[in-house]
């Protein structure tokens, strides 16, 4: 611990012994930063001349963006789950910041966005610098970062998709997809599921932190490029098959790749954060063209009703960045021919424009709702793309007898011959005279080398021990179990969904996984005094808990605040019930699980499972601080902490002990998460230089669990 803490106390004594004379921006909220200066008259005169924005909405436009973005927050997770919170947002911190000034400017109350469904997104005038240095509002802040770590899920349903999201970090938009797969929380198991890919490794395990508050056992992160990423296979009633996905979201340079790998029938949403119709309908115009009709733009308003927007153009011109224009690609000097190609100019064709229905496209301009710029376009593939067609059985590497020797290939199904030039935000999706597929590639890896994913046998000796402590149902599905070591002990259980696995089996080495799949146990050596040797995880409790029949601690909402307020609370502090209940009970691993009662409509209505630890005298709540903070808060009650981290007695009512003891439990679970998660990203589970759990060893005392690692999720997601 004192390790991990010491360059943080050397940042700080940096931070105190400044210069002097140096502004800090700890001087005040708003200190320390020159004000920029927002203004270019070439930006200006670009989408003056475009007519993007409607007439007499210049000004308004421009004025918005130079404004800095509003707070926006989105509530995630267990649709259950997020009533509560969503009631917790409206009745407590909205009404306490609406009423607030800082530096003379009046806080408006937090309104939900028209155009998100059941009031799960909200946004206000509040700056993310204001909501982050204000005292005022620190408390409201302090919500907010702690509900970010928190998980929930909301009402899309997409629950049997096959889907691909080509540059998913950092992370944001993959989470509305995983959560849409989970639109119903009693099936722990959707049909569909989600591969995230990005080309930047590092990011990659910023996508599996954000990933990994969702709990889910039906998501996937790899690393590829994503304009050559790796077609997969799959087994499709008992053959190999190719793998091709019901939804795809990509951006520019990938748009081609993305295309090829959707299914005929599926949807591949393109979007970018630019309002540059050379980045947006020029892409999705030089796709339409060149597919042949294979695609077809969908008209996607009636999905998003509320919501406002531009519909897209047909008409513009380019500009170079010394503010020459051209209209058309006959305009453009040879000079030019490596900067400008003719796919960035509208179809000339008028009939061939009107059939692309670019209107579909929608355009979503800052001043209209104060958000930043988006472009969005839908499409619908409807047969596979011409280049598939023509060449359908042809090796990789061959080419047709007519094409030239000079040919070279650049992309999986699309030949370019080396004549062709290729723009960097720009589309030349074919050859005039070759479509060959290229030569095989061998693949690149990047970054840490990643640990092997183990699938269990159904007859691994594990899971009889586990099977009759836990007395799990018969449909456990036990194939979908994996590891990530060959040789040693394991650490750690995963599971995935049974798509997932197949996936997983047929292209193990055809692509980079950095992670998958949800822990559901983890190794408690000591344990198996009481029976066996694995401990639920509360990453997996969700997924877990539909398969056990054993081991279940039915509590009430005091209940609920004793244990995650109290550490190892006696047996005889818990109500009258679940004391007898738990009088019955061996030591060992539990799930604590709350159950609503319609009838006290002051108390979650929602299911609550908790991970457990029944000692000889007492029971230990398992759960990572955010989470423990946030099932705190369903509960009614408060742990606050001011920035000296002083316990604030002026919040709600918290009972006598409650904070620190909360704090301390954290503080623990926080050190126990950081051990579990070095090992899993620093090397392999077999690691022998990896740090040790921490823990007193499990005698049947009531101190818990020896490596009782806690991962965190979260519930209201504050975009950054």
């Amino acid at each position: 611990m004192g390790r991990k803490n010491r360059p943080r106390q050397r940042a700080q004594q940096n931070r105190d012994g400044r210069a002097e004379g140096k502004r800090s921006r700890d001087d005040g909220w708003g200190a320390g930063y020159s004000e920029i200066i927002k203004e270019n008259k070439l930006f200006e005169h670009y989408y003056t001349e475009l007519k993007i924005v409607p007439e007499g909405e210049f000004e308004e436009f421009m004025q918005a963006m130079r404004e800095p973005l509003p707070a926006t927050m989105r509530i995630t997770g267990y649709k259950s789950h997020a009533k509560e919170i969503l009631h917790t947002l409206k009745e407590k911190y909205f009404k306490e910041v609406q009423d607030l000034e800082v530096d003379g400017q009046k806080i408006e109350a937090p309104q939900p966005l028209s155009w998100y469904p059941d009031e799960l997104a909200w946004h206000t005038n509040l700056s993310r610098k204001i909501l982050r240095k204000s005292p005022l509002l620190e408390k409201f802040h302090q919500f907010l970062v702690s509900e970010t770590e928190s998980v929930n899920k909301n009402q899309w349903n997409f629950p049997q998709h096959k889907i691909l999201d080509m540059c998913a970090a950092p992370g944001s938009k993959t989470a509305q997809l995983i959560e849409m797969l989970h639109s119903d929380m009693d099936i722990p198991f959707p049909e569909g599921f989600v591969i995230a890919n990005d080309v930047d490794n590092k990011r990659c395990y910023l996508l599996v932190h954000q990933a990994k508050r969702l709990n889910s056992p039906c998501i996937m992160v790899v690393n590829h490029d994503a304009s050559s990423i790796p077609r997969l296979y799959f087994d499709q009633d008992g053959k190999k098959d190719i793998l091709f996905y019901d939804r795809i979201l990509c951006d520019i340079r990938i748009a081609v790749r993305g295309v090829e790998q959707l299914a005929v029938g599926g949807r591949m949403v393109y979007s970018t954060c630019s309002l540059n119709p050379i980045e947006d309908e020029a892409v999705i115009a030089a796709l339409l063209e060149k597919s042949e009709g294979a695609l077809e733009l969908a008209d996607a308003s009636a999905d998003l009703p509320g919501l406002k927007y531009m519909p897209g153009i047909t008409s513009w011109k380019v500009m170079t960045k010394e503010g020459q224009w051209f209209s058309d690609w006959s305009e453009v000097l040879k000079s030019r021919h490596t900067q400008i190609r003719p796919t960035m100019f509208p179809p000339t064709d008028p009939e061939k424009l009107a059939s692309m229905k670019l209107e579909r496209c929608m355009r979503i301009l800052p001043h209209h709702q104060n958000t930043g710029g988006f472009f969005v376009a839908v499409l619908v593939k409807k047969a596979p793309m011409p280049w598939n067609r023509r060449y359908p059985k042809l090796q990789m590497g061959e080419c047709p007898a007519d094409a030239p020797v000079e040919a070279r290939a650049l992309l999986d199904g699309v030949c370019y011959c080396r004549f062709s030039s290729v723009a960097v935000l720009h589309i030349d999706m074919k050859c005039s005279v070759c479509y060959s597929p290229p030569p095989p590639k061998k693949m690149k890896l990047f970054g840490f080398k990643e640990d092997p994913f183990v699938f269990l046998t159904e007859d691994d000796p594990i899971f009889p021990p586990v099977q009759a402590f836990y007395d799990l149902s018969p449909d456990f599905p036990k194939l979908n179990v994996l590891t990530r070591t060959h040789e040693g002990k394991k650490r750690h259980l995963y599971m995935v969904s049974k798509e997932l696995r197949n996936v997983l089996l047929n292209n193990s080495e055809r692509m980079k996984v950095i992670n998958t799949g949800v822990k559901i146990w983890s190794r408690n050596t000591d344990g198996e005094q009481f029976g066996c040797a694995f401990r639920l995880a509360q990453e997996g409790v969700y997924t877990l808990c539909p398969y056990i029949r054993a081991r279940i601690l039915n509590i009430s909402v005091e209940d609920v605040k004793v244990l995650l307020t109290q550490e190892n609370p006696f047996l005889s502090k818990l109500g009258d019930d679940a004391h007898n209940q738990a009088k019955k009970l061996g030591m060992g691993s539990i799930v604590l699980r709350y159950l609503p009662d319609p009838k006290d409509l002051n108390a979650p209505q929602c299911p609550i499972d908790l991970c457990g630890w029944r000692g000889k005298t007492s029971i230990r709540a398992f759960v990572p601080r955010n989470e423990r903070l946030h099932y705190l808060r369903m509960v009614g009650v408060e742990v606050f902490r001011d920035k000296q981290g002083k316990r604030n007695d002026g919040s709600t009512e918290i009972p006598e002990g409650s904070a620190e003891d909360a704090e301390g439990l954290s503080q623990e679970a926080d050190l126990l998460e950081q051990e579990g998660e070095e090992m899993e990203q620093n090397g392999s589970e077999s690691n022998a230089n990896g740090p040790e759990p921490i823990g007193s060893t499990c005698d049947g005392s009531d101190s818990g669990p020896p490596g009782a690692g806690l991962d965190t999720p979260g519930l209201v997601h504050l975009d950054k």
